[in-house]
């Protein structure tokens, strides 16, 4: 029988009971929509999880106080803090992998300035800072290294801190205080919105490291250091140059000495934050493809009542020539047709429930394209192993029986 001639009996077939075949088609038009709405959501996670932790910084790398001990007790990360600006110079000064070093010299204070106050967290940094974070100012300017220098008095605020004590005014030029010592705002940060931690990142004033180490915090020691790689495929060979250098700075070379910090990257930090997500996903998505086998379910129930009520015709079909392998190829037709249409409409389906629970919840959605294929041809899969029972069954008929069949 020829490929046109099948495709039309089949058509022909599945558009004769409209109603039957909406309903076959339903499970799979569901399955294939909430797989879709699944692997959306979950990647759309995925990929603003991505952006957040992208928008900690280029090549990101952080160095952070160690852990002490008290009575051979470990007190935890962070507890043994000997981190100062000396390390940091070092790592400018004799790293190769590295584009960019800032100290950071962290304090929460009142600022006071504009129209009201604000407590927010004030980090003084060096002028490579805003390179690291890949973060730019959207009105003014960013301090400069005579100013580092010089310990002048001037600060860069975020976008959170400009809508409280300046809203609907530039603030570039204004002066603001900080604790008792009075800061001239030279810059606006471009917002950034919250990173993976749900932390506001606009909520924040940057000045000169040396400002805030006298001025404000008057702690020797260094809340972190920040640096970025070169190029992203030498994170890893950074990072242990990083480890070599501040081992030789705080004279750890002997053998056995353990470090007195810490160093993450931010691939680190990605692959922590992606796993869960990816989890999720995947069992969200294996939870919706039991769908899709209920839906096949469906398929088979169907293609064999209609096998039992073509009974007579598939006897005439075979006592005027047709062979079995004929048969067996129409009612697949058929299957994977119903299955394939079931497909393509869940696709639609999926695409707009994912599209309207985006709007609805605000939430990010991606559907990748190999879930698309991936989906469409499951279905069509579907179609095939369901459907070639009935199929089998109906090419196995006696075709005398057949025709005497009531």
């Amino acid at each position: 029988m020829k490929q046109t001639t099948l495709l039309k009996v089949a058509s022909q077939n599945i558009v004769k009971n409209k109603m039957r075949t909406l309903l076959t088609m339903l499970g799979i038009v569901i399955g294939v929509g909430a797989v879709i709405v699944m692997v959306a959501v979950g990647n759309g996670a995925q990929t603003m999880i991505q952006k957040q932790i992208s928008s900690l910084g280029t090549n990101l790398i952080i160095v952070m106080p160690g852990s002490g001990q008290i009575g051979g007790a470990s007190q935890g990360a962070g507890t043994f803090n000997k981190l100062t600006v000396d390390d940091a110079d070092k790592l400018k000064r004799d790293a190769t992998l590295l584009s960019g070093v800032s100290p950071v010299v962290s304090t929460r204070a009142q600022v006071i300035g504009g129209k009201g106050n604000w407590r927010t967290m004030i980090n003084g940094v060096s002028t490579d800072y805003l390179t690291i974070r890949d973060w730019s100012v959207s009105t003014g300017a960013l301090f400069t290294d005579a100013d580092v220098k010089s310990g002048r008095k001037v600060a860069v605020i975020g976008a959170t801190v400009a809508a409280n004590l300046f809203p609907d005014e530039d603030p570039v030029g204004a002066q603001i205080q900080i604790g008792h010592v009075p800061f001239q705002v030279i810059g606006v940060l471009a917002a950034k919105g919250q990173n993976a931690g749900g932390q506001d990142q606009d909520d924040v004033i940057i000045m000169p490291s040396t400002t805030a180490q006298n001025r404000l915090s008057g702690n020797i020691r260094l809340g972190q250091i920040l640096a970025s790689a070169t190029d992203a495929n030498d994170i890893n060979a950074a990072q242990e140059e990083i480890k070599g250098l501040m081992r030789e700075s705080h004279k750890l070379s002997v053998d056995g000495a353990e470090d007195d910090f810490t160093v993450r990257n931010q691939t680190e930090i990605a692959a922590a934050a992606t796993s869960t997500t990816k989890v999720m996903s995947g069992l969200l998505a294996a939870i919706a493809s039991i769908s899709l086998l209920v839906g096949g379910i469906g398929i088979m129930n169907i293609m064999l009542v209609s096998v039992t009520e073509r009974t007579r015709e598939i006897g005439i079909r075979m006592a005027i020539g047709a062979r079995g392998s004929d048969v067996l190829t129409q009612f697949l037709v058929e299957s994977v047709a119903m299955s394939v249409l079931g497909g393509v409409i869940g696709l639609l389906v999926g695409y707009a429930g994912a599209a309207l629970l985006g709007h609805l919840t605000g939430w990010t959605t991606a559907t990748p394209v190999s879930a698309v294929a991936i989906a469409v041809g499951f279905s069509a899969a579907v179609g095939v192993f369901f459907g070639y029972y009935p199929a089998r069954k109906a090419a196995a008929l006696n075709p005398i029986q057949a025709l005497r069949y009531e």
